[in-house]
């Protein structure tokens, strides 16, 4: 049912374009995209009307800041990413505990051991997102290799490796359309809004107040996060 679904999602995108706000011209090389998230499947017992229910991504170039925040408890996780000073930084923040990972150049960031070894194959699919022409891709996991899941990628927002340290690493584009397995979570993530607007170099600095611990303890307590 859950191909299905999405089979049918793609070919009416396809045909008819995605309903979203587009704020700003193409080629933006700085800005914010909104997402929408669904949660697909969840072991835990927290009601959906108080989980995360918008991804924002923060762009400056090729600078990258990644950041869902649950409604309470200023709770949430961050993915920083700012190669021009070697940040590469996963942030927790749970129920007022903070916690920070530097990973090094060319490692993902923790959360998505779920998506290792994930194939990725190009697809002629086209789409309009938000205004942003579109190329599509199919996703398969390794450990479901019977279910594909769909992706939608745009070459029109000027941002340099758009997609370090994910699992998406090799697409040359910004995910418009896409999904996420984090601990034992499966997200998909719809872009609803993007936005032309200055962001602060500050965005993309090291943030402080944040206890460094080892990467198997960060995943842990990401995990710990989602499964709430």
């Amino acid at each position: 049912m859950r191909f299905r679904s999405g089979l049918l999602i793609a070919v009416i995108v396809a045909v008819t374009g995605y309903s979203c706000k587009h704020k700003g011209g193409k080629h933006i090389d700085q800005g914010q995209i909104h997402y929408a998230i669904e949660y697909m499947n969840r072991t835990g017992g927290m009601p959906k009307e108080i989980m995360p229910k918008n991804l924002i991504v923060s762009f400056k170039k090729n600078k990258i800041l990644f950041d869902i925040s649950a409604p309470f408890g200023s709770s949430g996780i961050s993915n920083l990413t700012n190669p021009e000073t070697g940040i590469f930084d996963t942030y927790i923040n749970l129920l007022g505990i903070r916690y920070y990972y530097a990973a090094k150049p060319g490692e993902n960031h923790p959360g998505f051991e779920a998506m290792s070894d994930i194939e990725i194959r190009k697809t002629p699919g086209t789409a309009v997102i938000c205004g942003f022409n579109c190329k599509s891709a199919e996703v398969v996991l390794p450990h479901s290799r019977n279910k594909v899941h769909k992706i939608w990628y745009t070459n029109e927002i000027d941002v340099e490796n758009p997609n370090a340290a994910t699992p998406y690493s090799e697409i040359d584009g910004v995910l418009m359309s896409f999904f996420l397995v984090i601990g034992n979570a499966e997200m998909n993530f719809e872009a609803a809004t993007v936005y032309k607007k200055e962001i602060p170099d500050k965005s993309f600095e090291r943030r402080e107040k944040y206890l460094r611990v080892s990467r198997n303890d960060i995943t842990e307590f990401i995990d710990k996060l989602v499964s709430l």
